[in-house]
């Protein structure tokens, strides 16, 4: 079964390991200068390194069909850059999933595929696409959606070890991101663990709280202000910033559960 998903950010890439360790082909979509913060466990740094590595699960760049196929015979995942997803079009998946996370529809429809899944707030079920994943900590996380929509987009984080917008680091400005600490570095409120430089003036981005960097934007990436660049794991367990997240593996389970709930199984 031949599957494209459309981004290629942390809940995307925990969703590709769990199809492809079933036996899917997976292949992704993504833009030309990613700006993924949880880069350990995105597929997308393959846009960056040409090949990336989660967990036990590669993924390659590639440009066309024949490397698509090529990645598919090593067991890979094929990722290309493609941000109108135009390989849907040209390749006529089994099923496609929108897991960009724009929080709205970009462009996905319901004719795209046999089976079209939308991830989070953005999309609804039976219009745009056959079923919707809620994306929303809490009871209904991970549940498919055959009619409607997933709850609305807060703007607020998920509760993680009782902080929620603390966890996160945000550039001050625009410019230029310059890390002074590496994911997986344990940090204290206080801390400078990064910087944005602008006209010739770093700017310090400070912890908010103690814990774990569980994300962080390379240095070199140009930000604008307010982007999400970092993120602090208040339970400092360095595991954790390595592997793919609870949350996102309970997505993949109900991406897997629709696929399956309107294909037939072979």
């Amino acid at each position: 079964m031949f599957v494209i998903i459309k981004g290629a950010g942390d809940l995307a890439s925990g969703i590709a390991l769990r199809l492809h360790h079933v036996g899917f082909k997976i292949a992704m979509t993504e833009i030309a200068l990613p700006l993924a913060v949880r880069r350990t466990v995105c597929f997308s740094q393959a846009v960056y390194e040409g090949s990336a590595r989660v967990e036990d699960v590669t993924a390659v760049l590639v440009k066309d069909e024949e490397g698509m196929r090529a990645a598919f015979a090593q067991k890979q995942i094929a990722l290309f850059i493609d941000p109108a997803a135009d390989i849907v079009r040209r390749f006529k998946p089994n099923a496609v999933v929108d897991a960009i996370m724009a929080k709205k529809n970009l462009g996905t429809s319901i004719n795209d595929a046999p089976v079209v899944v939308g991830i989070g707030p953005g999309f609804t079920a039976g219009a745009d696409c056959h079923a919707v994943i809620e994306t929303k900590r809490g009871h209904t996380l991970g549940r498919v959606i055959t009619a409607g929509s997933a709850l609305p987009n807060t703007g607020i984080p998920g509760d993680i070890g009782g902080y929620t917008v603390e966890r996160l680091l945000r550039a001050p400005a625009d410019g230029v991101f310059e890390a002074k600490a590496e994911i997986g570095d344990l940090v204290k409120k206080g801390d400078a663990v990064a910087a944005v430089r602008t006209d010739g003036e770093a700017l310090p981005i400070y912890a908010e709280i103690d814990g774990i960097l569980r994300g962080l934007l390379p240095s070199g990436i140009a930000v604008s202000k307010g982007l999400k660049a970092g993120d602090i794991d208040p339970r400092c367990e360095r595991f954790h910033c390595f592997t793919v997240s609870d949350k996102a593996l309970s997505i993949a389970g109900g991406v897997l559960e629709a696929i399956l709930s309107y294909l037939p199984v072979p």
